[in-house]
């Protein structure tokens, strides 16, 4: 269980700017008419937890990583600029060199004082990742945030706060494994950046080819945005056994053909839609994050090359009445998901990057809407700075964003008992976190025909 009622003292340093080790090009980048939209303006935190290290003796990991993170900014450099708004909301980031926010902190606590099972929601977590004040506005604020905390028992706790708009979770794990390659003694990283953002840009004219009903506005007529008081946060973790207890409900069909992210996000939106108990009516959208790497252009080669590290996923929406989700099997929901994700192409991104300058890169939709990242490909848990891969490493929260509770991450995950799977933190009102809880722990039993004579089949493993 991880230890949520854990207390802790971080004695912080003041923080620093980091600049690139060497010159790098005074110029201004514009960024891509995905990178810009409303929707990723904000910061994003990432936790990475590792353990002493006989490998490195004592070194401190702060000065290692920092001196890392001033060479690898020399490639990255524009992650070393700040943004400006540009006309139409356009956003571009002057290279300017100021650097990265940087943070070196001591904690009294020891690494197994978190508990045997490292997930969110991590205690004392705003002490791991200071806001410095003034750091977190959009525009001419430092682009990266590195705090390095050091733990009693040897081990450290690295935490980092992107702005969303200048990279994706895999953009960002790019970069941090350049960081980590110099930390262990490279002279230039193993992907050489792309910048490219151009590749994302709308065309002229913008001619949208898609519905794009994520970006529906909505009126919130009924106030179904969640409220932001008594919000509860909890994680629950998806192994193989969960798995195959959730495909056991699904058709014969669907069961084969859709992917675990498939499963586990009908599963999540049909519960979740049940625990905020929305008039049946209601529309409700489950919107997936969907990667364009590797998409192809009509059988060409993939638009997006090898080491760009920009924003280059979707938000395709699967729609649906609240009535209908409750009502129906889980298969409706999970195949609505399916055929959702399968829409995203190449021609489905440049009709998003069209959409975003014919209406003002518009936020996504989230009055009655849910999102699900999926971070299991990502290789957060790759990350060697010197030290080992990480004990956990991936967000830091559930329920991030420019609109908090309306965001989940899939997280790939070793629980206590070694068994390797999938960890969801979910963001939701107390009493809606109770019946979310009910609701998901049926589909986790067999279903009625399939039921073992005892009780004995597991339910639900929370962190909590």
């Amino acid at each position: 269980m991880a230890a949520a009622s854990l207390k802790f003292t971080v004695r912080r340093q003041p923080a620093v700017l980091v600049s690139p080790a060497s010159a790098t090009p005074r110029e201004l980048k514009r960024l891509s008419d995905i990178d810009d939209q409303d929707g990723l303006r904000f910061h994003i935190p990432v936790i990475q937890f590792y353990r002493r290290s006989a490998l490195v003796g004592g070194r401190d990991p702060a000065p290692v990583i920092r001196d890392a993170v001033a060479r690898a900014l020399v490639p990255y450099y524009p992650f070393a600029g700040r943004l400006r708004e540009l006309e139409g909301r356009k956003l571009a980031v002057e290279c300017t060199g100021e650097g990265v926010l940087f943070i070196e902190a001591d904690a009294d606590v020891r690494l197994d004082h978190f508990g045997d099972a490292l997930q969110p929601p991590f205690p004392c977590l705003e002490e791991l990742i200071f806001d410095v004040p003034g750091s977190s506005e959009v525009l001419g604020s430092p682009l990266l945030l590195f705090q390095v905390t050091r733990l009693a028992c040897g081990g450290f706790i690295l935490a980092v706060r992107l702005h969303h708009t200048m990279a994706d979770a895999q953009g960002l794990v790019q970069f941090l494994g350049a960081v980590a390659e110099m930390a262990r003694g490279a002279t230039a990283p193993s992907v050489r950046p792309v910048w490219g953002r151009e590749l994302l840009e709308a065309r002229d004219p913008p001619r949208p080819g898609f519905a794009h009903r994520e970006y529906d506005v909505v009126p919130d007529t009924k106030g179904t945005i969640i409220p932001l008081d008594d919000m509860v946060h909890r994680s629950f973790f998806f192994g193989r056994r969960e798995v195959a207890a959730v495909r056991a409900h699904l058709p014969p069909g669907l069961r084969s053909r859709a992917s675990t992210f498939d499963v586990l996000t009908g599963l999540l939106w049909r519960c979740r839609t049940m625990a905020l108990a929305p008039d049946a009516d209601e529309v409700m959208r489950m919107i997936c994050i969907a990667n364009a790497r590797g998409a192809k252009h009509s059988g060409a080669a993939a638009i997006i090359p090898e080491g760009y590290y920009g924003n280059a996923f979707a938000f395709p929406v699967a729609v649906a009445t609240a009535g209908d989700l409750a009502a129906k099997p889980l298969g409706f929901a999970v195949d609505l998901v399916k055929r959702a994700k399968g829409e995203v192409s190449v021609e489905y991104m440049r009709s998003v990057a069209d959409l975003m300058v014919l209406r003002g890169r518009p936020h996504f939709t989230v009055v009655r809407a849910y999102l699900a990242s999926d971070v299991t490909k990502a290789g957060f848990g790759d990350l060697d700075f010197g030290w080992g891969r990480p004990v956990y490493g991936g967000p830091a929260k559930g329920g991030v964003g420019a609109i908090p509770g309306v965001a989940s991450f899939l997280i790939p995950f070793k629980n206590a008992k070694g068994e390797d799977g999938i960890v969801v933190p979910m963001c939701l009102p107390g009493p809606a976190m109770e019946t979310f809880e009910r609701e998901m722990a049926k589909l986790l039993s067999p279903p009625a025909a399939e039921q073992p004579q005892d009780d004995a089949y597991p339910v639900i493993r929370s962190a909590l």
